[in-house]
């Protein structure tokens, strides 16, 4: 069968975004006729679970995903959708896709030319394209009752970093390690929580929480996800209601996942979120809130062209008056802040993407790739294909807990 014709024709009859993949790169993509855009590295984040199986980047966008049997072939679904296409969507859409900014329009006119589908809607084409091309027909209530998975790489940190929490007995000796790691949490210290997650060779054991490994592992996952909510995110600044939110995110997530190892890569990644979370919750000592919510603004839209008016407007004030103040407070003008928390965000694409110097210039907004690695070196010291090699070179040789 001619898989590419095959998927042309589906779009054709649907106007639903699918992509044909072949040993997880991209060899059609529906989206990519429509904008010259590459999506290929959020493909990774599938499960190999279910066939056909689910997954997606927040509750308002969900993918479905079939892999086509005794061939090297997979076709991903989507994004499908049943609310409507805000800004809000377009952008959350474009930050985990990466999409440079002078897309946004041509994304918005291409988002809203996919019809509204449900969950249930997304099951039946998944469906008859699982018959379609396995020649297999699934069970529809058992299918449908699947849980849906998010990605939790809506925060940039690796899925090789693994903390292994040994569970061989019923005796427990978690206790002063908890109250340390949610002591950090609280604190948002991010390079401390993560120089300690790392180093501590302490073996933690829980008492048997459940008949098999799978639904233990989950239990203590569950038990850990609301204690560092409760005992962490929320005495360290972080909104109650956004706490509970990100609870319920990883739980979901969690109870979506068939391997320990998996269970393990996700616990990790939920504690240095929460911890990121409170960080950036933190008002810094000697900063007013109308600052901060300057540089909460200026932190979110490094993808974007910010002004200073921009910057202005979020807080009611005079250009001069926030150049003044911001300079006042932070000890740096507001310019030097704005490449400050680009060069972060280059940081997280350079260690944890596959997105080249020229894709990541573009969508950080520098005016080149040159300049972006002439203000990189300048600041770190190193280049950033440097950067990379060593940012794999650690992530690759974590210690774990045992």
């Amino acid at each position: 069968m001619n898989y590419i014709s095959f998927c042309k024709n589906f779009f054709g009859a649907t106007n639903i975004p699918i992509f044909l993949l072949k040993n997880g790169h991209v060899e059609y993509s529906a989206m990519k006729e429509m904008l010259p855009v590459t999506s290929q590295a959020a493909w990774r984040i599938y499960p190999t679970d279910h066939n056909p199986g689910f997954c997606g980047y927040s509750p308002d966008l969900e993918y479905g995903r079939v892999q086509i049997e005794n061939t090297d072939y997979d076709l991903i679904v989507g994004p499908a959708f049943s609310v409507p296409v805000t800004s809000q969507l377009v952008r959350q859409f474009m930050r985990e896709l990466t999409i440079p900014l002078d897309e946004r329009e041509r994304l918005t006119e291409f988002l809203c030319a996919i019809p509204r589908t449900s969950h249930l809607q997304l099951c039946r084409y998944l469906a008859f394209l699982h018959l379609c091309l396995n020649h297999k027909e699934i069970d529809f209530p058992d299918f449908t009752s699947i849980d849906t998975g998010y990605s939790a790489n809506s925060d940039p940190y690796p899925s090789s970093d693994i903390i292994e929490y040994m569970e061989n007995d019923n005796s427990h000796n978690s206790y002063h390690f908890e109250l340390e790691m949610y002591q950090y949490i609280r604190n948002g210290n991010m390079e401390q929580l993560k120089s300690f997650l790392h180093s501590n060779k302490m073996t933690l054991k829980e008492g048997k929480m459940a008949h098999t490994p799978m639904r233990h592992s989950k239990n203590i996952f569950i038990g850990l996800a609301t204690k560092i909510g409760m005992l962490g995110a929320i005495p360290g600044g972080m909104d109650i209601e956004k706490t509970y939110q990100l609870i319920d995110f990883y739980v979901q997530k969690c109870e979506y996942l068939q391997s320990i190892e998996d269970i393990n890569k996700l616990q990790y990644i939920m504690i240095m979120d929460f911890c990121q979370r409170v960080n950036e919750a933190h008002i810094p000592e000697g900063v007013t809130s109308e600052i901060y919510q300057c540089m909460d603004y200026i932190r979110s839209h490094t993808n974007e062209s910010i002004s200073i008016n921009d910057i202005a407007r979020q807080i009611h004030r005079s250009s001069s008056y926030t150049m003044k103040h911001f300079k006042e407070e932070l000890g740096m003008p507001i310019s030097a802040y704005i490449t400050k928390c680009r060069l972060e965000d280059a940081k997280r694409l350079l260690a944890y993407s596959n997105k080249s110097l020229a894709e990541i210039s573009s969508y950080l907004c520098f005016s080149s790739q040159a300049y972006f690695q002439n203000v990189f070196k300048k600041q770190y010291g190193i280049t950033p294909l440097q950067y990379r090699k060593k940012g794999y070179a650690s992530n690759t040789s974590l210690k774990r807990i045992t």
